[in-house]
């Protein structure tokens, strides 16, 4: 089997740095050609900081980091999430990185990487605000786009950063509603299924046991991030690239509520026959997963490839 070659947008962030750690111990599936950051769980600085630090933890330095958006498109700045602590990973342990930042901004990054693939996966983690500068700059970025797997939205649930809207939707509302019109195909995996992405004590004991560095950084993040949002969100949408099958899924007319008032953020998604009224869905929305086969898809990658840093 090739391995998916893939992009990786995000801003670390312990569930975008477990995420990571999903989709690195897993090189004969996924295979992460760049990282491109962008402010949103933390500030642009400490994500682009986390980016690296997760790779050198993985010894995985090849893969380059690209610096992108600190502040969302039409906001002066943007919400920064409590979950995660003031260095992002929980108060990791991990040393600074010593990797530098690869030359360009994301944005730019995002259209050229495409454009040299031909056909390129983007996995989008964090606020779409660098993926919309893309399209903004480079209206031609659909065509060397194949797929967009997002994690973000809540289309049949409640929010978690306000009653109606998800966080990353939330931190830059106009960029997502960007991205899902400009005709790309979308896999969103919203609150609606993350919020059954759950960690266990069962988990963390399992990933204990694994005994290499990456096990017990996973280990560390699983715990402090867990104790205060247990859903791995992040974690799901690479799940997703690596096992469909385990998840359920409807499709969709989505679109953005990208207005300023108490629904700013919000999904609109159109299901039913009525409710599309003609429209073409333009999205995959995931709605369901097995948990317990999720988590031991996660348990086993940790321990699929690390074993040589034990």
């Amino acid at each position: 089997m090739t391995a998916l070659r893939f992009l990786y947008d995000c801003d670390p962030g312990a569930d975008d740095a477990l995420a990571m750690l999903l989709a690195l111990g897993r090189p004969d599936a996924l295979d992460m050609i760049a990282v491109t950051c962008v402010a949103g769980n933390v500030g642009l600085e400490p994500v682009v900081n986390n980016a690296r630090r997760i790779l050198e933890l993985c010894g995985r330095q090849d893969i380059p980091v690209y610096s992108g958006a600190a502040r969302p498109i039409m906001a002066s700045r943007g919400r920064l999430s409590i979950m995660h602590g003031s260095d992002g990973l929980a108060g990791s342990l991990l040393p600074a990185p010593t990797m530098p930042l690869a030359a360009g901004h994301a944005a730019n990054e995002i259209s050229r990487i495409a454009r040299a693939e031909g056909k390129l996966h983007i996995c989008a983690t964090g606020p779409l605000t660098n993926l919309a500068l893309a399209l903004l700059l480079d209206p031609q970025l659909p065509d060397f786009i194949s797929a967009l797997t997002i994690m973000g939205g809540a289309a049949f649930c409640p929010g978690n950063t306000t009653p109606l809207a998800e966080f990353n939707f939330a931190v830059d509302p106009h960029a997502a509603a960007i991205v899902f019109d400009s005709g790309i195909p979308i896999t969103m995996l919203g609150l609606d299924v993350t919020r059954q992405a759950t960690v266990t004590e069962e988990m963390i004991r399992q990933v204990q046991a694994i005994e290499t560095p990456v096990a017990a950084e996973a280990a560390h993040l699983l715990i402090n991030y867990g104790s205060k949002d247990p859903c791995l969100h992040d974690p799901a949408a690479i799940a997703w690239m690596l096992k469909p099958e385990i998840f359920e899924s409807a499709a969709a007319h989505v679109s953005i509520i990208a207005e300023t008032g108490p629904a700013c953020g919000k999904v609109v998604a159109a299901v039913s026959e009525r409710h599309l009224a003609g429209r073409i869905p333009n999205c995959l929305i995931v709605i369901g997963v097995k948990a317990k086969e999720f988590r031991s898809l996660f348990i086993t990658s940790l321990g699929k490839s690390f074993q040589v840093q034990a």
